[in-house]
């Protein structure tokens, strides 16, 4: 007995028309969004807003990115945006010029800044001299 294989799986059915049952959603909802924003705003207002429902509604029906529908980058976007997001630093192996440099500058100033320690008593006599100095201003 033979049985047959269905074909063109991928492919939705045409239920309202020339739209698929996901079409007509989309687009009643726009139509919908849009009624909604003309009654409330008026025309004048609600121009731009209508526009922008509608075309976003035109987007979800008919625009096939990649052989995808529109929602699944709409939804990839709202992903991206409200998720965590994990930064991870690589370090990298070799050492560029600009790194030289600065670990050459860091050395040098290093001496410096040992020497500029002061040790117990050198830091009294400039408290003391700070304290008369400020004694001064008074």
């Amino acid at each position: 007995m033979q049985f047959k294989v269905p074909q063109f799986l991928e492919i939705e059915d045409k239920i309202f028309g020339p739209f698929t049952f996901k079409q007509f959603v989309y687009l009643a909802g726009g139509a919908g969004i849009c009624f909604v924003l003309y009654r409330t705003l008026g025309f004048a207002l609600g121009a731009i807003p209508i526009l922008v429902v509608g075309g976003f509604a035109l987007l979800l029906a008919f625009y096939r990115p990649n052989s995808k529908p529109f929602i699944f980058m709409v939804e990839a976007g709202f992903k991206y945006f409200f998720q965590d997001k994990l930064y991870i630093w690589k370090k990298e192996r070799g050492m560029t010029r600009e790194m030289l440099e600065k670990k050459k500058a860091e050395a040098e100033i290093a001496p410096i800044a040992r020497e500029a320690r002061l040790s117990g008593s050198k830091l009294r006599d400039l408290a003391w001299s700070l304290d008369v100095l400020d004694l001064k201003k008074q």
